[in-house]
C-alpha cells in the first residue's frame, strides 16, 4: 500500500517547477450562478494545460457550466464555498467515451481535483429534463424505464494516469456520481459523496483500474456505494485497496460487480463501515465470465443492513466461466434488521422486491460445474432477528433441490427468496473455512443455523450458534464431502 501512495505524489510532483495557481475571475468566469461558465472554464484550463500546468482555482461562489474537460497537468481547486453546479439543459453534456459526464477527463495525466468545494450535479433537474425531452420525441429512450440512458455522470474520468482527487464534496448526479475508468495509479482521499437525486446513483464506480487507493471517504448513494466493475475483458480491477471509508445506500455497501468480464484481482477492503443499507454490506459477484481472485476484506462494521455478505458466482453471458477463488473475509461485526434498512430516503430500494420473505442469511453459492472455492470466515459476529415463518415459501433441508441455480440471473442475495439457513447458506463450494464465528438470532427459527449443500472441504468447528430453543441442528450438511463439524 505503501507503493500506491509514493507512486501518486511522485506522479503528481512531475508537475513543472514553474506551474502556478490561476484563479477563475482572470479568465472571465463567473460565480452568480446564472452565467454559463462552459466555454471560458474549458479555455482557462486548455490555457493551462498549453503552458506545462497548474491550478485553476475557484474561490466562493457558484459557477454553473455544462461538462469541462480536465486536461494532463491541470488541478481543479475548488476552495471551501465555491460550488460548480450542472446546467439544467441536457444539451449542455459532452460523450466521453462511453457516456456523457459533467466533469471528465481522458487520456490525461498527472491531474487533480482537490480542496474542500463542491461539484454539484443538480442531477434531479437534469434528469427531469432528459425526461421532457424524451416526452418530446427528440432524446430516445431505449430502456424504456424513465432512466433514459445518456444521463450525464456526475464526474467521469477515463483512461487516466496518476490521478488524485481529495477532500471535495460530490453531490447529485443524475446517473453514477463518481466514475473511474481504465485508469492507473489513482487516489481518492477524504471525498464525500452525497447523491440521492435519481436512479442509478452510485457513490464511487472503480471500473477496469490498476493501482488504486480509495479511502477516508463518506458514500450516501441511491445506488451501490463503492462499487468495483469490469467493463472489458482485457482489463479487470487489479491492485485495488478499499478502507476506512463510511457507505449508506439504498443498494449495496461495497460491491464487486455486477458487471465483472475482466475479473477482480488482488482487491483489498479494509476497515469499512456500512450502515442503513437496503441489500448486502460486502457483495462479491462473479457472474459474467471474469476470473476473480485473493479478495481480502479485513475490518468490516455493518449496521442496519439487510445481509453483511454474499460470494456469488455465476453466469449471466458468454463462454467464460466465471470463478471467484481465494477470498478472505475476517473481523467483521455485522447487525442484521427485520424492517427495510432505507425506508423513507429518496429512491430507496424496491419495497415489494421478493417478498414476502424470511430474512436471508449470508450467502456463499457457486454453480454446480463452478464452485466457489478456497473461503476463510474467521473473526465474524452477525446478530440476526430470527423469527422465520415457515409459512413463507418454506424450503426444508430434505428438500435443498427447490432452492434454484439461478446462473443467469441479476446477483442479488434476495435472488432466491427462502432460503433453508438463517446464519450461513453455503451451496457449489469447496475448501470452505470457519473460524471463530459467532452467529445469533434474537427470536426463535424455524431453520438451522448453518446449511451446507454440495459442498468438498468444509471446516465448521469454530461456529457458533445460538437462538431461542434452538434446536441441535445447527449444522445440516448435504451431499457434501470432507466436511468437519
Amino acid at each position: 500500500m505503501k507503493k500506491i501512495i509514493i507512486t501518486i505524489i511522485c506522479a503528481l510532483a512531475v508537475l513543472p517547477l514553474s506551474a502556478r495557481d490561476y484563479y477563475a475571475s482572470e479568465f472571465g468566469i463567473k460565480s452568480n450562478g446564472t452565467t454559463l461558465n462552459t466555454t471560458s472554464i474549458q479555455k482557462a484550463i486548455d490555457f493551462i494545460s498549453e503552458q506545462g500546468g497548474g491550478r485553476l482555482c475557484f474561490k466562493v461562489g457558484r459557477y454553473l457550466t455544462g461538462t469541462i474537460h480536465i486536461k494532463s497537468n491541470v488541478t481543479i481547486d475548488l476552495g471551501e464555498g465555491a460550488v460548480l453546479v450542472g446546467s439544467p439543459n441536457p444539451y449542455d453534456y459532452d460523450k466521453v467515451d462511453w457516456a456523457p459526464a459533467f466533469i471528465s477527463a481522458e487520456n490525461a495525466e498527472n491531474i487533480a481535483i482537490t480542496g474542500l468545494g463542491v461539484i454539484d450535479g443538480n442531477g434531479r433537474e437534469v434528469a427531469n429534463n432528459f425526461l421532457a425531452q424524451v416526452a418530446a420525441g427528440f432524446i430516445k429512450d431505449p430502456l424504456k424505464l424513465g432512466r433514459v440512458a445518456d444521463r450525464p455522470h456526475g464526474i467521469l474520468l477515463v483512461n487516466c494516469k496518476n490521478v488524485l482527487v481529495e477532500g471535495i464534496n460530490v453531490r447529485n448526479a443524475a446517473c453514477w456520481t463518481f466514475t473511474v475508468d481504465r485508469c492507473k495509479d489513482l487516489h481518492i482521499n477524504k471525498v464525500t459523496v452525497d447523491s440521492r437525486a435519481f436512479w442509478n446513483n452510485d457513490g464511487i464506480d472503480i471500473v477496469d483500474c490498476n493501482n488504486a487507493l480509495i479511502e477516508n471517504c463518506f458514500v450516501n448513494a441511491a445506488d451501490d456505494g463503492i462499487c468495483l466493475k469490469s467493463h472489458k475483458v482485457q482489463y479487470g480491477d487489479e491492485n485495488i485497496t478499499v478502507r476506512n471509508n463510511v457507505i449508506t445506500s439504498s443498494a449495496s455497501g461495497i460491491k464487486f460487480g455486477t458487471f465483472g468480464v475482466g475479473g477482480f484481482r488482488n482487491i483489498k477492503c479494509i476497515d469499512n463501515t456500512v450502515y442503513d443499507t437496503f441489500r448486502s454490506a460486502i457483495a462479491i459477484e462473479s457472474v459474467d465470465g471474469g476470473q476473480s481472485s485473493d479478495i481480502l476484506v479485513d475490518g468490516l462494521k455493518s449496521l442496519n443492513t439487510a445481509n453483511a455478505i454474499f460470494l456469488i458466482v455465476g453466469q449471466r453471458r458468454g463462454a467464460q466461466k466465471s470463478t471467484l477463488d481465494n477470498v478472505i473475509i475476517r473481523n467483521v461485526y455485522a447487525e442484521v434488521p427485520v424492517d427495510k434498512p432505507d425506508y423513507g430516503v429518496d429512491y430507496e430500494g424496491p419495497t415489494l422486491e421478493d417478498m414476502p420473505r424470511n430474512v436471508g442469511p449470508c450467502v456463499i453459492v457457486g454453480l454446480k460445474d463452478q464452485n466457489v472455492r478456497n473461503v476463510t470466515i474467521e473473526n465474524v459476529e452477525v446478530k440476526y432477528p430470527g423469527g422465520g415463518d415457515p409459512s413463507f415459501a418454506k424450503v426444508g433441508t430434505n428438500e435443498l433441490d427447490k432452492v434454484p441455480e439461478m446462473p443467469t440471473a441479476y446477483p442479488e442475495f434476495s435472488q432466491f427468496k427462502e432460503l433453508p439457513a438463517w446464519g450461513f447458506w453455503v451451496r457449489h463450494a469447496e475448501n470452505v473455512t470457519f473460524r471463530n464465528v459467532t452467529l445469533s438470532a434474537a427470536a426463535k427459527d424455524y431453520r438451522p443455523a448453518v446449511v451446507l449443500d454440495d459442498v468438498n472441504g468444509a471446516d465448521v468447528k469454530g461456529v457458533k450458534a445460538s437462538a431461542p430453543a434452538l434446536k441441535a441442528r445447527v449444522f445440516v450438511a448435504k451431499n457434501c464431502k470432507n466436511v468437519k463439524k
